[in-house]
C-alpha cells in the first residue's frame, strides 16, 4: 500500500453515524457493553483495596487469588440472563474480553496483579460521541481497558472519538491513606473513575471522593469543552467511592437520591425544579459467606432503558414500588454476587448509544 492509499484508509466515512452517542442516563437505549466475571479475583499487592475497606469499617479482603469457580459461574449465568433481557428490549449488547487472572502489573513505582473487567462503568466514560479511558485510582486496574480495546477500535472506525486520559503515576505521593474518608487522593495529577460521573445533557456531575480528585474534574472539563458544564457535587454529600449509588437521574424532571448520603440542603442545583424522591431502605441479601465489597446501597444501582423502563435489583421490592408509583416500569434483575464483586446492574454495564440529542435540562 502506498502512502496516499494508507492515508485514504484512515479517513472516516462522513456518512457513518458514530456508534458512540449518549448524552444522559435515560434516553432510549440502543447499544451497551456488559462486563465479565470470568477472571474474578482479589488482586495481590494493591494496598488501596484495604485502605478503602478499612474506611468503611470492614475487615481487610480475603487473601489474593481467584474467587471460587462456582461463584464465577453463577455470576456469568446472571450476566448472560441480563444480556438476554437487554436483547429482548432490542438493545445491541457487546461484551468485555476476559483478562488473564492474577497477571503481574509493574511500573517503576509499584507492582501488583490485575483486577477483572466486571464493571466497564468504572474504566470507560462515554459522553456524546466520545469514549474516554479514565485515569482510575486502583493500581490493579491500570490496564483494564485492554478488555474493551476490540470494541473501542470499532467505535473509532464508526466515527467516534477515542481519548485516553493521562495515565496517572499512582505512586505513594498520590495517596493520603491516613486522612478522613473522601480525602484519599492528593492533587498531584488527574485521577478518577468513570463511575464518579453522571451525564445530564450539557451538565455533567462529578463526585470528588476517594476515587476521584478535583484535578480529574478540571481535566474532564478541559477535554469535553464548552458544550458541557462539569460540576463537582456539594461538599455535604457523602464522599463514597462512586456516585451511582448516591444519585440516580431517572428522566428529565425526576431524580432518585440516597437519603443516607444526600442531605436535603445539598441537592445539586442542576436539579432545581425537578421532583426529588428518596430511596427506601435497601433489602439486605447474601448468596455466599464472602464479605461484601459494596454496601447495601448497591440496591439503587439501577439502569434506565428508557425514561419509563428501569432494570432494578430483583430484591429491592420497596424501591420497585416507589418507581412504579412514578410511572417507571421495573424489570427485575438478579446479580447474586453483585455486592461481593462490587457491581450492580449500572456498574456492570456501559451505555454506549442512546436515542436523543444533546439538551440543556436546567430547571
Amino acid at each position: 500500500m502506498d502512502k496516499q492509499s494508507a492515508l485514504e484508509s484512515l479517513k472516516v466515512d462522513s456518512q457513518l453515524s458514530p456508534r458512540v452517542k449518549v448524552y444522559n442516563e435515560w434516553d432510549p437505549l440502543e447499544e451497551i457493553i456488559v462486563g465479565t466475571a470470568k477472571s474474578a479475583c482479589i488482586p495481590d499487592g494493591d494496598a488501596i483495596h484495604n485502605v478503602i475497606r478499612t474506611r468503611r469499617g470492614k475487615r481487610p479482603l480475603e487473601p489474593a487469588g481467584l474467587y471460587p469457580k462456582w461463584l464465577i459461574d453463577e455470576t456469568e449465568e446472571d450476566l448472560e440472563n441480563l444480556v438476554a433481557l437487554l436483547k429482548q428490549a432490542d438493545v445491541t449488547v457487546r461484551r468485555a474480553e476476559s483478562l488473564e487472572a492474577m497477571r503481574k502489573i509493574r511500573t517503576p513505582d509499584w507492582e501488583t496483579t490485575n483486577y477483572f473487567p466486571y464493571c466497564p462503568r468504572d474504566v470507560l466514560l462515554a459522553v456524546g460521541d466520545t469514549m474516554i479511558e479514565t485515569p482510575g485510582f486502583m493500581r490493579s486496574r491500570y490496564f483494564e481497558t485492554f478488555a474493551y480495546r476490540h470494541l473501542v477500535s470499532e467505535y473509532l472506525d464508526s466515527g467516534a472519538r477515542w481519548i485516553s486520559a493521562p495515565h496517572p503515576r499512582l505512586d505513594d505521593t498520590c495517596f493520603n491513606p491516613h486522612t478522613e474518608r473522601g480525602e484519599l487522593l492528593n492533587e498531584v495529577e488527574p485521577i478518577f473513575d468513570a463511575a464518579n460521573v453522571l451525564r445530564i445533557g450539557r451538565d455533567v456531575l462529578y463526585l470528588v471522593s476517594d476515587s476521584g480528585n478535583a484535578m480529574g474534574a478540571k481535566w474532564l472539563q478541559s477535554t469535553l469543552g464548552a458544550d458541557y458544564r462539569v460540576h463537582t457535587l456539594p461538599l455535604g454529600i457523602q464522599k463514597t467511592i462512586h456516585v451511582d449509588t448516591t444519585i440516580t437521574p431517572l428522566r428529565p424532571g425526576l431524580v432518585l437520591m440516597n437519603p443516607a448520603r444526600v442531605p436535603t440542603n445539598c441537592i445539586p442545583k442542576v436539579f432545581d425544579g425537578w421532583d426529588v424522591i428518596f430511596a427506601p431502605e435497601m433489602v439486605e441479601y447474601s448468596y455466599s459467606d464472602f464479605d461484601a465489597y459494596a454496601s447495601t446501597w448497591l440496591g439503587m444501582n439501577l439502569l434506565m432503558i428508557s425514561p419509563d423502563v428501569a432494570f432494578v435489583d430483583v430484591h429491592q421490592k420497596p424501591l420497585i414500588r416507589l418507581l412504579s408509583k412514578h410511572g417507571i416500569e421495573c424489570v427485575p434483575v438478579l446479580l447474586r454476587h453483585g455486592r461481593t464483586l462490587g457491581g450492580g446492574v449500572h456498574c456492570v454495564t456501559l451505555d454506549v448509544r442512546r436515542c436523543g440529542e444533546l439538551q440543556d435540562y436546567r430547571g
